[in-house]
């Protein structure tokens, strides 16, 4: 196969809600999309999860376009791909900057699939044809609003409900949601914003019966988790410190977690997310997918990962009127009684909306094979 093409869109997309973390809030989403065609005409898109600010990870939306245009690109153009995984290795020597790889191994992965006439899922080794979602929700330091949003997800067929959590915000919101819904599965998101002195704190998170507390300690530690997790009932789940397979065998190895959450743009791509649901499937140690409130083209790639066998919790995949009033693909990605049916159709399975892609698009680029 042979990439002949690549465009690069810059793309602003206003959400239908304000998305509030223990990082911050904002509703105006910029990110990149990438699109692969080869010699025939054939084209596979992949989607960069980087935010404009490097609140979650160290990678931004400039960064990301500074790597793909001067060092991805120019790879991908320059050797022949008999199969997705090779881009992975050729990625390699570069360091981190996962985001900006995923996106572009994400756009090579579709368009293989499409080429090959199967579905991405199939490709990866998926075996489901429904997956189970759960939602995310902000912090909302109103309760009557916080709880009446529960509420609403739970009727709406939601599989696990996870809140966002920080210090001042975490007990008493987890005890009163508890009082209102003994029975859903639910988890809380710190998204790095404890430390080992908070442990009185965590402890009493466990008198909630959660189904995991997500990411409590810094974002690049594996060791305080190890000491962490003895000391709860709660499992812990580990996202941001999990960038590669490597990170994630260390923190098994050590005891630092008991669950993973694997994010396609945080690790580097399908092919790294993939080596890691291998590995954490002989371990014992259950996967899910993580979002990072994708456009309709991120949104199926993560679709298509979730049908993995070990991909045993449901991820954070809700579909597209969760976030946007209007997505760019068609159809949208739907949610039924807390599933996604999974596409048949070759690659990601969702079509383009070219009316959508244009008018969020604010700036383009494009490279072509010398």
């Amino acid at each position: 196969m042979r990439v002949t093409e690549v465009n690069v869109r810059k793309m602003k997309m206003m959400m239908k809600n304000p998305f509030t973390t223990s990082f911050g809030t904002f509703q105006e989403k910029e990110f990149l999309l990438v699109e692969a065609k080869d010699e025939d005409g054939n084209s596979g898109w992949g989607e960069s999860v980087a935010f404009h600010s490097p609140w979650y990870s160290e990678e931004t939306v400039e960064t990301n376009l500074h790597i793909i245009r001067d060092f991805l690109v120019p790879i991908v153009l320059e050797n022949d791909i008999e199969h997705p995984d090779e881009v992975n290795e050729l990625f390699g020597h570069l360091r981190k900057n996962n985001m900006a790889k995923a996106a572009v191994e994400g756009a090579v992965w579709d368009l293989y699939t499409k080429r090959e006439k199967i579905p991405l899922a199939q490709a990866l080794g998926g075996t489901k044809e429904k997956i189970e979602v759960g939602i995310s929700i902000g912090i909302n330091e109103d309760m009557e609003q916080l709880a009446e949003t529960v509420s609403g997800f739970i009727e709406e067929g939601y599989k696990r409900i996870k809140v966002k959590i920080k210090p001042g915000f975490d007990v008493h919101v987890m005890r009163e949601l508890r009082k209102r819904f003994p029975d859903v599965p639910m988890m809380a998101d710190a998204n790095s914003a404890y430390r080992l002195e908070d442990l009185a704190v965590l402890k009493e998170l466990d008198q909630f019966g959660l189904t995991m507390i997500e990411q409590p300690l810094a974002s690049d530690d594996i060791i305080d988790h190890a000491k962490l997790q003895p000391q709860l009932t709660t499992p812990i789940c580990l996202d941001e410190s999990i960038h590669s397979l490597e990170d994630a065998r260390k923190a098994v190895e050590l005891g630092s977690t008991k669950i993973i959450n694997i994010k396609i743009g945080r690790v580097g791509g399908l092919t790294e997310s993939k080596k890691i649901h291998d590995y954490c499937q002989e371990q014992n140690i259950p996967v899910w997918c993580g979002g990072m409130l994708e456009s309709g083209i991120g949104r199926a790639h993560n679709v298509a990962l979730t049908t993995l066998p070990n991909f045993i919790l449901p991820g954070d995949t809700a579909g597209s009127s969760r976030y946007w009033e209007e997505d760019i693909i068609s159809p949208e990605v739907t949610v039924e009684d807390g599933y996604i049916t999974v596409p048949t159709e070759a690659g990601i399975g969702y079509g383009i909306n070219e009316h959508a892609l244009d008018k969020y698009t604010i700036d383009t680029y494009q490279f072509r094979k010398q």
